[in-house]
């Protein structure tokens, strides 16, 4: 079964329990087939990003399906930004961007468990350091001198919570010039678990900071110097820091 039936079954589950009850294999199966119908209208062209869809009673004579397959297909796929139901105005295609799309991950990176920070950590090890040397390769003067910026206004002794803030700001702005939409939703939904870690490891483990500040700089003139094998080597070794520090501590 497809990711976008199971969310359509989570959403029968969550509205409709009674009748998952005495017939939940077929109510699922029917809303299945509702959403790869929806699915293939997206991308066969028929619904381009943006477009309103049909009314509900028009669009379920035409796809061969129940109203109210239709409307658990259509909460389904709003659940994960394909759908964007506007009460009073009708249901559109969203834009489809990959920030949209990846906002699901998001939200399941959210259960995550302490243990799992570690994993979290090996993924942003393996993905940023190819964003930061794409990075190298397109940055701009103007984009350098904002990081330059960015990294001189905490000063040289920031306490943990402005230095690891100031840290997620440095490393977004990098990923973003790279110039991969999808890589730069990616790398933003499983930096943001491993705060608390960068947290307590600038709190408990001496030289945190000075070391920190000096592995942005070295990015930084890595990126300026447009060297995109030097600034993915200095990005491998800050991620790898935090990540055997918590390996160390777990």
């Amino acid at each position: 079964m497809s990711p976008f039936s199971r969310m359509a079954g989570y959403a029968i589950l969550g509205t409709n329990i009674r009748s998952l009850r005495s017939g939940g294999v077929r109510a699922v199966a029917v809303t299945d087939e509702a959403i790869e119908k929806i699915k293939g209208m997206i991308t066969s062209g028929a619904l381009r990003a943006g477009d309103r869809l049909p009314r509900e009673a028009d669009l379920a004579a035409e796809l061969g399906l129940s109203r109210s397959s239709l409307r658990e297909a259509v909460r389904a796929l709003s659940l994960v930004n394909i759908l964007d139901v506007r009460r009073g105005d009708g249901t559109y295609v969203t834009s489809l961007e990959p920030r949209l799309l990846l906002e699901a991950l998001s939200f399941i990176v959210d259960f995550h468990r302490d243990d799992t920070v570690l994993e979290l950590l090996r993924v942003r090890r393996i993905l940023e350091p190819a964003a930061t040397a794409m990075a190298a390769e397109r940055i701009t003067d103007a984009e350098t001198e904002g990081l330059r910026k960015l990294l001189d206004s905490i000063g040289p002794h920031p306490e943990p919570e402005e230095l690891v803030a100031n840290d997620l700001e440095f490393h977004r702005r990098i990923v973003a010039c790279s110039g991969n939409s999808v890589l730069s939703s990616l790398l933003e939904s499983i930096s943001a678990p491993t705060t608390r870690a960068r947290v307590w490891r600038g709190l408990t483990q001496t030289g945190t900071m000075a070391q920190t500040l000096a592995e942005h700089r070295a990015i930084l003139d890595a990126l300026d110097a447009h060297e995109p094998e030097i600034a993915r080597s200095w990005a491998t070794v800050h991620i790898a820091g935090v990540e055997q520090w918590l390996a160390s501590v777990l």
